[in-house]
């Protein structure tokens, strides 16, 4: 597939942002480990990080489908610099508490609901052809992965082990030079309704719009429920994982060890953007997306039943080459389907179930823990996850998943307003 100049910086600019988001999900644990050990509020910081897609998701969608969404994924990388900075010169003092790193979290999930949004609403601007979003958003998830969950990871892992401080920092830079190639995208990047003479709306009256359109179809609003399920299992068994983790938890890794784990994740992530096409080319869309959330599902099993690394990082490895299916597949879908002035609010919709439910299930399993044990709480996940099978089964057919997306060779996406 031959990349547009824009294309390219996106995914290079993205790059940047996923190292800095990477490196946070090991450092941000590492940080609250300096502060507390204890369950409820160590997890209270990831809950704090989810919230905003519960509370913010609609108005963040409503508002991407008014803005220029590069500019807007810009000043969202600049804020991020901000808040990092400062950050970074508590940690240096010795001044963090656990309130300061539940405010620092939410501040970033703000930002991330924002410049996600505004992320998959840009891409099919910058194609020439709709049948080959699949394509593009491999190529997209590929880097994504890699930087967020495999060198990201790492980096902060080995970053943080020197110096906590130092591994804030890092995350500052990488944001910073995400925003600086950002910024070299040329074009307007704003979608306008199909016809000019459209007056102008409240926000209420916008996210009420996406909200109705995932209401009334059946494809979408089955697949937004089956993912909001599996990411309040995978949360609550995530949210305490760090304590099972690192030493003195049962698989007693040191924070390097923690984070190469984690990148383990990655491994099979970005082996997945490369298979995920001919997966789907073979045994169809429908069971692709079926065996994706059942490895979801059990991910968490290898934890509940054992400590030993060799074993987990097994698990998290096939399980992520699975499942980064279901994200391309997903996300293409709804590039496809949704009209391009709708594509944020639909996608922030979308997002308030599939993301809306981590702050819940990150809050049961700082509670399950305390209350019973780290592998009550594996367990736990694992039962809910299990929970979107039948549902996935019955739901999302193969005659859905045919006449509802169709390839619309009549009505590409549209392009960016100005663009060149």
């Amino acid at each position: 597939m031959n990349l547009g100049r824009n294309l390219r910086l996106l995914i290079a600019s993205s790059a940047c942002s996923n190292l800095a988001d990477g490196a946070l999900q090991t450092v941000m644990p590492l940080v609250a480990l300096s502060v507390t050990r204890d369950p409820r509020a160590f997890a209270t910081v990831a809950v704090a990080g989810r919230l905003p897609w519960l509370i913010v998701a609609l108005p963040a969608g409503a508002l991407v489908d008014r803005w220029d969404r590069r500019r807007t994924m810009v000043l969202v990388n600049i804020f991020r610099v901000v808040v990092l900075g400062a950050l970074t010169l508590l940690v240096a003092n010795g001044g963090q508490r656990v309130w300061m790193l539940c405010a620092v979290a939410f501040a970033l999930g703000v930002c991330e609901t924002f410049f996600d949004t505004a992320g998959q609403s840009i891409v099919p601007a910058l194609i020439n052809d709709a049948s080959r979003l699949e394509s593009a958003n491999s190529r997209l998830y590929g880097v994504e992965l890699t930087a967020n969950q495999f060198v990201g990871p790492a980096v902060g892992g080995v970053v943080a082990g020197i110096a906590l401080a130092a591994g804030v920092g890092a995350s500052t830079g990488a944001y910073l030079v995400g925003a600086v190639v950002l910024s070299m995208i040329t074009g307007t990047f704003v979608v306008r309704p199909p016809t000019n003479d459209t007056p102008r709306t409240t926000i209420r009256r916008d996210i009420a719009e996406g909200m109705r359109y995932l209401a009334h179809h059946h494809l979408l609003r089955a697949l937004a429920i089956v993912v909001g399920i599996s990411n309040l299992s995978s949360s609550l068994a995530f949210a305490v994982f760090p304590l099972y983790a690192v030493r003195p938890g049962p698989m007693g890794l040191s924070s390097i060890g923690f984070g190469l784990v984690l990148a383990a994740l990655a491994v099979g992530s970005v082996a997945g953007t490369f298979l995920a096409e001919r997966l789907t080319q073979r045994v169809g869309q429908r069971r692709t997306l079926f065996v994706a959330m059942t490895a979801t599902a059990a991910m968490y099993a290898a934890p509940a039943l054992t400590a030993n690394v060799g074993v987990i990082v097994t698990g998290f490895v096939v399980t992520s080459s699975l499942a980064v299916s279901w994200n391309i597949i997903t996300v293409s879908l709804r590039q496809r389907i949704v009209p391009g002035h709708l594509l944020g609010r639909v996608n922030a919709s979308y997002r308030l179930f599939a993301w809306g439910t981590m702050p819940i299930g990150a809050a049961l399993g700082g509670l399950i823990a305390s209350q019973t044990s780290l592998t009550a709480a594996f367990w736990t996940s694992v039962s809910l996850g299990l929970l979107c099978l039948p549902i996935l089964w019955t739901q999302v057919t193969t005659l859905r998943l045919t006449v509802d997306s169709p390839v619309d060779t009549m009505n590409p996406p549209p392009r960016p307003v100005d663009s060149p």
